[in-house]
């Protein structure tokens, strides 16, 4: 009966936690892109280069000017790149995270081209949607944090558990102040590209260092939600991954930042969403800029 027991028990016990496999040993700063034509131009700089394949993710190691990274791409959206994200932090020795890619613009001061490193990332998407009652919207009680609604969607914030015993309800996660400051100094005096094929921009653009971005799961083109964005959150930009890495960052505690240079302006375009003639020269705009941060860092 004893032995009946104890094997009854041992059937029964949580099973052990086996830890992802470590490809590489060597610390190094994970440079991200959520798709390929984000990548190109830093994947083509980058030297000494390997390959691995894991959870369904190619990770390429190298160097970056002169720098150790590991490169690869977080998939599109918020739950792609947390997941990516995760998978590159269990398996190579990260010591610091940075963000490459394109976004929309939200902020009327800013235009295609331009390249923005917020100091802090919202999940602008994270919202609760309200019942529609006579004269407006009602909410379901304590799903709502205070931010103004936008129609029948209400923000919510976001606990995150880095101690399971203290849940942490946040409104927007921060970017690493070291890593922002050095941002700072390493674009100065930096050019970047002014056209895309045929398409030249009236104005030379420029790299914009603070502020807020805004994630979600959605592709935003529409300008009473960038409007919305801008006014209640603060959104300079509007993407859909830096938040979800910011978090995933945030939880295992390592240094993050990202750089989103402005493909369009998330509905607030002229004539048309510009995303499909920008795409590749804000990518290398922002891949411009990434270069010269990783160039600076210690």
């Amino acid at each position: 009966m004893r032995l009946f027991l104890t094997l009854l028990l041992l059937a029964l016990a949580p099973a052990p936690v086996l830890a992802a496999e470590l490809l590489d040993a060597s610390p190094r700063t994970a440079v991200i892109s959520a798709f390929p034509p984000e990548m190109a131009a830093l994947e083509a700089a980058t030297v000494d280069k390997r390959e691995y394949t894991a959870a369904g993710t190619r990770f390429v190691i190298g160097a970056l000017e002169g720098k150790p990274v590991v490169l690869f791409l977080s998939g599109v959206s918020m739950v792609n790149a947390a997941m990516t994200t995760q998978a590159g932090l269990d398996r190579f020795r990260i010591e610091r995270i940075v963000f490459s890619g394109v976004a929309g613009g939200a902020d009327p001061e800013l235009e295609v081209g331009d390249v923005v490193a917020p100091d802090s990332w919202v999940q602008s998407s994270e919202m609760a949607y309200a019942r529609e009652v006579p004269g407006g919207f009602a909410p379901t009680p304590g799903l709502t944090d205070g931010r103004a609604n936008f129609g029948m969607m209400y923000p919510r914030e976001v606990t995150v558990h880095r101690d399971p015993a203290n849940p942490e309800p946040l409104k927007a996660f921060p970017v690493d102040a070291a890593m922002l400051a050095v941002a700072r100094t390493s674009v100065a005096g930096l050019k970047l590209q002014r056209c895309a094929a045929d398409q030249c921009l009236t104005k030379p653009p420029k790299v914009v260092v603070g502020g807020v971005g805004g994630s979600g799961p959605v592709f935003v083109d529409n300008a009473a939600f960038r409007q919305y964005a801008h006014d209640v959150f603060g959104a300079r930009v509007l993407d859909m991954e830096s938040a979800a890495v910011a978090q995933v960052a945030y939880v295992n505690r390592t240094p993050f930042i990202a750089f989103r240079s402005l493909s369009d302006l998330a509905g607030g375009d002229p004539a048309g969403n510009q995303f499909p003639i920008f795409l590749r020269f804000a990518a290398d705009n922002s891949a411009t800029v990434v270069r010269a941060f990783v160039r600076a860092l210690p």
